[in-house]
């Protein structure tokens, strides 16, 4: 009895352990499917991360090589300016107009692009080569003085790339004052 008694022991804890993995059976593959979408998300957001820093990256260098542009062309244009000056003329060119208020042919594409001038040829790994326009005024307190705004536009890779820059040269006598300003928006 005890070598029956033992058998049927045996038999229903080999039915309870079988019982028990049939229990478990489905639950490894749920398991390693979350895991390893897990891994997937995560690698996607990395992905995306990498792209949006190349992304940033690339921007800042045509933001850089924009500026860099424009900055060599208004010191170009200044310094241009000064020579004019320096050399007896008592104004930068007689056709330019002098105006009452602060110019702002600047601000229209037209009259940009028909009086502006290229200082460099071509800046490298740029679009087109940099541009500066002068602009004559007379400035109501200083009737002395001689007042001029400079305004460059340097490019990047790309046409949407630009940065402006102005600078307001007041020349008065022997007496230069530099007033640098960065033009926060594209005006064309």
């Amino acid at each position: 009895m005890t070598r029956l008694h033992s058998r049927a022991v045996r038999r229903r804890v080999s039915v309870r352990l079988a019982l028990r993995s049939n229990r478990h059976r489905g639950t490894i593959l749920p398991i390693v499917l979350l895991i390893s979408a897990m891994m997937l998300a995560t690698s996607a957001a990395w992905f995306e991360t990498t792209l949006t820093a190349a992304r940033s990256t690339t921007n800042v260098g045509d933001y850089l090589q924009a500026f860099h542009a424009a900055d060599s062309a208004l010191n170009l244009c200044v310094r241009n300016v000064i020579a004019s000056i320096g050399d007896g003329a008592t104004s930068l060119s007689p056709s330019l107009p002098v105006a009452a208020t602060e110019p702002a042919q600047w601000k229209t594409e037209a009259g940009f692009e028909a009086n502006a001038i290229a200082p460099i040829a071509q800046w490298p790994g740029s679009l087109r080569p940099p541009q500066c326009l002068i602009e004559a005024w007379r400035l109501a307190t200083r009737a002395d003085a001689q007042a001029y705004l400079l305004t460059s536009r340097g490019f990047g890779r790309s046409r949407d790339s630009q940065v402006w820059l102005q600078l307001e040269l007041v020349i008065d006598g022997e007496k230069i004052e530099r007033h640098w300003r960065r033009v926060a928006a594209r005006p064309f």
